[in-house]
């Protein structure tokens, strides 16, 4: 856990998968800084979170889909979803060409 820093610090030039940081976190709460690079979710996966999620994209792109009703949304800086627990959701798309900073809260 960080007791300090800048979201914008250390965003790597190249990334193999998508690096998750921990910044803070409790037995209710943890919120995280989620680079990609152009990464996606395999296409048969699908997070199915036990907890609640807010999720903001601070740089970049992406784009989320929902299973069920075929629900996707694109998302740009400042574009943020609640996904409740349990939703189940995957990145289907990543900007390539630009680091995506992310920033997640996952709660109960």
């Amino acid at each position: 856990m960080r007791a300090a820093g800048n979201l914008f610090a250390d965003i790597p030039g190249e990334l193999a998968q998508e690096e998750m940081t921990t910044l803070m976190s409790s037995s209710a709460l943890r919120i995280e800084r989620i680079v990609s690079r152009g990464q996606a979710s395999p296409e048969a996966f699908w997070y199915d979170q036990p907890q609640d999620e807010w999720v903001i994209v601070l740089s970049g792109g992406a784009e989320l889909a929902f299973e069920g009703d075929g629900t996707t949304m694109r998302m740009r800086p400042g574009d943020y979803v609640h996904i409740p627990a349990h939703r189940r959701h995957r990145v289907v798309w990543t900007d390539p060409a630009q680091a995506t900073v992310w920033l997640a809260v996952h709660y109960r």
